[in-house]
């Protein structure tokens, strides 16, 4: 009994576009950070508050902590933000960073990453990469089953 129809090149081929697709966002997203420290706005900042999210029920690790930093931008706005895996050891709550911002939404766009915090572009990195080697095996294992390679 077959559950999809083409049975396992079908489902080479969807797992593998799905691994892809998370690992595209993965890039996108070390691409929007990147491009934040190279050509927003820079403003000196603190870790405002370290917490702890629970992720629901049935999760192996139900507990994540979430990390908020704040900030002034040029114009005197205070803005309040949570980014990425900000590093293995995490921040104090108080300790001084360096906030990369896009000025037209800082609240939506801004990151730690830079000199002494690369966590925001590793993590995502590594991410895509293992995706997308994941991704890339499976979808030549489809092209392989279909006798395309």
């Amino acid at each position: 009994m077959q559950i999809l129809p083409g049975g396992t090149a079908t489902f080479l081929l969807l797992f593998g576009l799905f691994l892809g697709a998370f690992a595209v966002r993965s890039a996108l997203r070390v691409n929007r950070v990147l491009h934040l420290v190279r050509h927003g706005e820079h403003a000196e900042g603190r870790c405002a508050d370290r917490r702890t999210v629970d992720r629901g029920p049935g999760m192996e690790r139900s507990y994540a902590t979430e990390y908020v930093f704040a900030f002034r931008t040029r114009d005197g706005r205070d803005i309040e933000f949570t980014d990425h895996a900000p590093g293995p050891f995490g921040f104090e709550v108080g300790a001084p960073v360096r906030v990369s911002y896009d000025p037209s939404a800082p609240g939506k766009r801004a990151t730690v990453a830079g000199r002494g915090a690369w966590g925001p572009v590793v993590m995502p990195a590594v991410f895509a990469g293992v995706l997308g080697v994941f991704a890339v095996g499976l979808l030549l294992g489809f092209l392989a089953m279909r006798g395309w390679v």
